[in-house]
């Protein structure tokens, strides 16, 4: 049974936050243990940060691996001037990178089927340019992903869709790919 945690929880949103904010965390709650605990029971109640000190490492090292903002902005300008044969074969570089199997999709709904670890993904990206991201290019997606039987659909863009395209996404189980992801898949 695969585990997804809620995007909401306090430990999603600190893996999102800068490292230090974690820390601070541990700082806190170990200064607070050390006043309000007797002495022998001070070390107990600091011992019990342990999961934020996890938590900052790992943001750490996200962060550290992460491009610069001004790379990723100049990835995306430079995505917005490529031709959808120049940016297809930069996606497909980047995919290959990061480990995923792919082919072309037949259907117009879909650009590329991509397997990793034994799921299957359905990408629609041809769309990367326009300006205004709907519901009803989301609604092929999905039904497309049905139809294949898709383990998830990805919808890639340089812009962010519209809101109430983001809350279909959210239901229909199609994550929207752009920003830092994008220009990741792009490097």
């Amino acid at each position: 049974m695969k585990f997804k945690m809620s995007d909401r929880s306090l430990f999603a949103i600190l893996l999102r936050s800068p490292w230090w904010v974690s820390l601070l965390i541990v700082l806190v709650f170990s200064l607070a243990a050390r006043a309000l605990l007797p002495p022998d029971y001070a070390l107990m109640g600091a011992l019990g940060t342990f999961p934020f000190v996890v938590i900052a490492g790992i943001s750490a090292w996200r962060q550290w691996q992460s491009p610069s903002q001004t790379r990723i902005d100049a990835l995306l300008r430079s995505a917005a001037t490529m031709s959808w044969r120049e940016f297809s074969a930069a996606l497909e570089a980047g995919l290959r990178r990061q480990g995923y199997q792919f082919t072309h999709h037949a259907g117009s709904a879909a650009d590329y089927i991509l397997e990793r670890r034994g799921q299957v993904i359905l990408l629609s990206c041809r769309r990367w340019k326009a300006a205004n991201h709907g519901v009803d290019a989301l609604r092929v997606l999905q039904t497309a992903c049905q139809a294949a039987g898709a383990d998830q659909g990805l919808y890639a863009s340089l812009a962010q869709v519209s809101e109430p395209a983001r809350q279909f996404a959210e239901v229909a189980g199609i994550r929207l790919v752009h920003g830092q992801e994008l220009a990741q898949w792009l490097m």
